[in-house]
């Protein structure tokens, strides 16, 4: 990695063309997912791919909110619409009356986008796409470089028919694009500093505030801009499994510790990776834990060697919710932990690559390790 990588990038951020958000979403989109530790993500030959469903579903989680904003928030300048506008605009009039966007997020995560809205989901999913690989990714670099894709790589792949529309076959069908590793590592230092509050977004909300000649605050925007799909903790459907088993076998224990828990009262549902840090409701991620351990943990995240330790209890934990919920618990730890690796062996990976994930937010990101 060199002084020059870090001269491009702000180039791209500062000097490249701004006629639409597209760059902005770009790199926010590139940034999250390195800074996501996607076990979709694979390195070889100095260069990084990724699939390009990881950054459809970025940008559908950005710019829901923005468009579903009463208040008119321009993402291009003129009077003209982004090339997904129209089909976005009618995917979430549909959902209005079906939970809105954390509904929406839900059915593409876990339960499946419904079948009367697949193929309307389908042509966005595919436009949006299309605008990422003909656009910001052909232009990036212009700043700098005459030739057209000069840091992003794009391979696309044969759509396969089937009858499940969600994150995972987005994942797998939506081809994969690559970034040169020294651009990937980069990325991975600088995007706790560009993206979140800071520069990307600002600029993004900048531009907004531009287009609309002031009508809109940079507060405003950048409030829309953040909004998530996943606002809070849910933890009922984890809560009733375990409360059914104290009830009728009295045999839950702290997945920490092991102490055994003998009333309700006494047990928490541990986010393992905490919400705080990662707005994340999975199955697999929510496991019992004795209230006074949980407090002790709060917002720590669990050291690779702790895991390493209750592995038999966390994986215990994890075929219990999977005899349950077993299509739930398999589309969220296959995207979440799991990757291109088959569902097969998913006890032995899933701990792995939850250490891993733990480690790199430990060692990469600062976050305070947890330890008994």
């Amino acid at each position: 990695m060199t002084h020059e990588i870090f001269k491009n990038i702000s180039k791209i951020i500062e000097r490249d063309s701004k006629s639409t958000t597209y760059k902005f979403a770009l790199l926010r989109g590139v940034i999250d997912c390195i800074q996501d530790n996607s076990p979709y993500i694979s390195l070889e030959d100095e260069k990084v791919t990724i699939p390009t469903g990881l950054l459809v579903e970025k940008w559908l989680l950005y710019y829901y909110p923005i468009f579903e904003s009463a208040t008119f928030i321009p993402q291009i300048n003129g009077t003209s619409k982004l090339a997904f506008e129209i089909q976005f605009l009618h995917l979430i009039q549909q959902y209005q009356t079906r939970g809105g966007f954390s509904a929406f997020y839900n059915d593409l995560k876990s339960k499946g986008i419904p079948t009367d809205l697949q193929a309307d989901f389908l042509k966005l999913a595919k436009t949006i796409r299309n605008t990422i690989t003909t656009m910001p990714m052909k232009y990036i670099g212009r700043s700098f470089s005459d030739a057209f894709y000069s840091i992003f790589t794009y391979e696309n792949t044969t759509f396969k028919k089937g009858t499940s529309m969600d994150l995972e076959r987005l994942i797998h069908d939506f081809g994969t694009f690559s970034i040169p590793l020294a651009y990937y590592e980069a990325f991975k230092i600088l995007g706790i500093f560009i993206s979140g509050q800071d520069s990307i977004l600002f600029k993004w909300a900048e531009f907004s505030v531009t287009a609309s000649k002031d009508a809109v605050s940079i507060e405003k925007v950048i409030n829309e801009v953040l909004k998530s799909p996943i606002e809070k903790r849910d933890t009922e459907a984890s809560k009733e499994l375990y409360r059914d088993i104290l009830k009728n076998t009295g045999n839950v224990y702290c997945v920490w510790t092991g102490k055994k828990i003998n009333m309700v009262s006494e047990m928490n549902i541990d986010h393992v990776i905490p919400f705080s840090i990662w707005k994340n409701n999975d199955l697999w991620n929510l496991l019992p834990s004795d209230s006074k351990t949980n407090n002790h943990k709060r917002d720590k995240i669990p050291s690779p060697e702790i895991i390493e330790k209750q592995r038999n209890q966390i994986i215990e934990y994890w075929e219990i919710v999977y005899e349950q919920q077993s299509q739930r618990f398999q589309k969220e730890i296959q995207v979440a932990l799991l990757g291109n690796n088959t569902f097969e062996n998913w006890k032995h990976t899933g701990i792995t690559q939850l250490q891993k994930r733990c480690n790199y937010l430990i060692e990469n990101r600062g976050f305070e390790a947890w330890n008994i």
